[in-house]
């Protein structure tokens, strides 16, 4: 019995362990994400309806709300356009679905706010989905443009859609294609079935990265070496290279040529209901921001000045386009001139467009669909009421950080009441304001530091602040570590495995306000903790 004890307290220690890591993992870029994707036997992958999926990074802290018909959209009992409506349906990846961008901030729905603001009748329909290639969005035009009926569609391709149009799959889903001539290539997409039941931890997540950093990530199919370069790069970047691989441009795979195809299926189904189709290609960053076009190409991927062209990929798709009779639209002249003035429009450490990206991007649209060269909007649609901006959205006030910090300071200040009687409320409310306030301006003021530095030494500073705090505490722990791990090690050899994790939480918690009360420094950041 004692050694079926002892091995309980072995196993419910190692659990322990691993409750921590993972726990730990968590906090960090490895904690697990639920995209809300499943498995489309036409698409690939659609959104889950009536699905929430909350995003959450450094830069930005997303909800993702997903409505009955699988789009981020307004919930819509019926699919009826509703009389003297005219309906734009926006097609692409996950800019246009708002991967890293609320609604409030979204181009899709700024555009939309604001020609309602004016009095026109137009509605936006968000179709876009995060990972679709041009097939993919064709495809879903072809399959749901006669129950949706627009008057005009837009369409927001990437770069990296261009690779993509040539593969059979994504990740781990499987996609259509399209031959060049814009005929759907014949095959049956089967489901990949659930993800395995580990891929749910952060542990795997990463162990997977450190295994890749071992072994040297830069390999596999997805990887090759340009001509004239000896550093890797992914295949989705081709396109930007001067001179073309094989991979892009012939038989089996093609591209670019499925890309044309993805194109003439895109109008076809357009023109099937009626509607006109306008392409607006998305530029990179290194597309419209020099400083960081030499960031990228020369130092990720030791490319020439001669050897790679940022503009290839819009200008392909531009060209694509018009080879088709296909109406566009050129965002970069608006984005370079808002990123000489030290405007900044996409996040630092993410590839996509930040909140005033999307609003330069709405603003851009705004105009050039008013433009009387383009004349894409009929003349009965004309504002009532001319706005200069898009109107603002509902905001929460006052912040929720700043209700949070109320509620804590009202709280806290009447525990420490009912503890401390004889001190007067007026002595014990700017202890605990000033305290609050302390750790408040730790943690928001850190999350604002990692935003403004450049990724690499973010992330190295924050590394080190954290083995910082980390070696501290057991250096002010000292020999308290000694009778710690005597302790533990005295329940595990009795086979007190019930009694170990409450001993680790009480252990855990005592140490950390032992250490807070020996450093009036360190104190906010521990307290930040809890």
């Amino acid at each position: 019995m004692r050694v079926f004890n002892i091995l309980m307290a072995l196993l419910v220690s190692a659990l322990i362990g691993f409750g921590i890591f993972e726990g730990g993992l968590r906090l960090t870029s490895f904690a697990p994400e639920d995209s809300g994707n499943r498995f489309d036997p036409e698409l690939g992958w659609s959104k889950e309806p009536n699905k929430v999926v909350e995003r959450s990074r450094s830069e930005f802290d997303v909800t993702i709300a997903i409505n009955e018909h699988g789009l981020r959209d307004d919930p819509m009992p019926t699919l009826a356009k509703p009389a003297g409506m005219f309906r734009i349906v926006c097609l692409g990846d996950s800019f246009t679905m708002g991967y890293t961008v609320n609604r409030d901030n979204l181009f899709v729905d700024l555009l939309e706010r604001w020609w309602q603001a004016e009095g026109r009748s137009i509605e936006i329909i968000n179709a876009g989905v995060e990972g679709y290639s041009t097939d993919q969005s064709a495809r879903w035009l072809e399959l749901h443009a006669a129950e949706f009926q627009p008057d005009l569609v837009l369409y927001f391709p990437y770069e990296n859609d261009i690779y993509w149009n040539g593969e059979m799959s994504y990740l781990r889903y499987p996609k259509p294609r399209y031959m060049p001539a814009g005929r759907r290539e014949a095959r049956k997409l089967e489901d990949p079935g659930p993800h395995a039941w580990t891929e749910n931890w952060a542990t795997t997540k990463a162990l997977k990265a450190l295994a890749g950093a071992l072994r040297g990530s830069k390999d596999g199919p997805q990887w090759f070496v340009p001509e004239g370069s000896t550093t890797p790069m992914p295949r989705e970047f081709a396109p930007l290279l001067t001179q073309q691989p094989d991979f892009l441009t012939k038989d089996p795979k093609n591209p670019i040529g499925r890309t044309q195809g993805s194109l003439i299926a895109m109008k076809a189904a357009a023109t099937d209901v009626g509607a006109q189709l306008v392409v607006v290609p998305i530029p990179s960053q290194s597309d419209v921001s020099p400083s960081y076009a030499a960031h990228f190409g020369p130092g990720q991927f030791g490319l020439e000045p001669g050897q790679w062209d940022p503009a290839r990929p819009v200008d392909l798709f531009l060209d694509l386009a018009k080879a088709e009779s296909i109406q566009t639209f050129d965002v970069r002249s608006t984005f370079k001139a808002l990123i000489a003035d030290g405007k900044h429009l996409y996040y630092q450490m993410d590839w996509h467009l930040n909140p005033s990206g999307n609003r330069a991007l709405a603003r851009y649209l705004y105009n050039e669909f008013d433009s009387a060269q383009n004349r894409v909007l009929p003349a009965g649609f004309a504002a009532k009421t001319v706005l200069r901006d898009p109107p603002k959205a509902a905001s929460d006030f006052p912040p929720f950080w700043l209700v949070l910090y109320g509620v804590l300071v009202v709280v806290l200040t009447g525990c420490y009441k009912l503890t401390y009687r004889a001190e007067a409320i007026l002595s014990a409310l700017p202890k605990i304001a000033g305290m609050l306030a302390l750790v408040f301006v730790i943690f928001l003021g850190a999350k604002q530091l990692v935003l403004i530095l450049p990724p690499r030494a973010a992330g190295s500073i924050v590394t080190i602040v954290i083995v910082g705090i980390i070696g501290f505490l057991a250096f002010k722990l000292g020999r308290r570590m000694g009778t710690i791990s005597e302790l533990v090690l005295a329940f595990i050899k009795r086979g007190h495995w019930y009694l170990l994790p409450l001993l680790i939480v009480l252990l855990s918690i005592g140490s950390l306000l032992v250490v807070a009360a020996s450093s009036p420094f360190v104190a906010p950041f521990i307290y930040t903790l809890f």
